[in-house]
């Protein structure tokens, strides 16, 4: 993700910042269920099937991160995400990822 950003490509850094959330959702939900996590990307989600506590500026958190998965998103979606994803948005953003 750091890396991404370094070399400016926010939003491949962003949407790397969406796998590590999605990687450590399913390993808490793992943790607490000792089952298989469910095949989803919508971390919301992912930590409400967890049993995670959240407050609401965590779950919008999510919700917002969540968008950051564009992996299979239509090209003028992924355009539209790219144009966002300037210097400040994505430093805002990593921010809160790396928390």
């Amino acid at each position: 993700m750091i890396d991404m950003y370094n070399s400016k490509r926010y939003s491949w850094s962003l949407f790397i910042g969406h796998l590590m959330i999605e990687k450590l959702l399913k390993a808490f939900y793992v943790s607490v269920k000792a089952d298989y996590p469910p095949y989803i990307h919508h971390l919301l989600r992912l930590a409400e099937k967890a049993d995670l506590k959240l407050d609401d500026d965590k779950k919008e958190q999510l919700i917002t991160i969540t968008a950051f998965n564009i992996n299979a998103r239509y090209d003028d979606y992924k355009m539209s995400f790219k144009q966002r994803c300037t210097p400040e948005f994505t430093s805002e953003w990593m921010e809160k990822l790396k928390v």
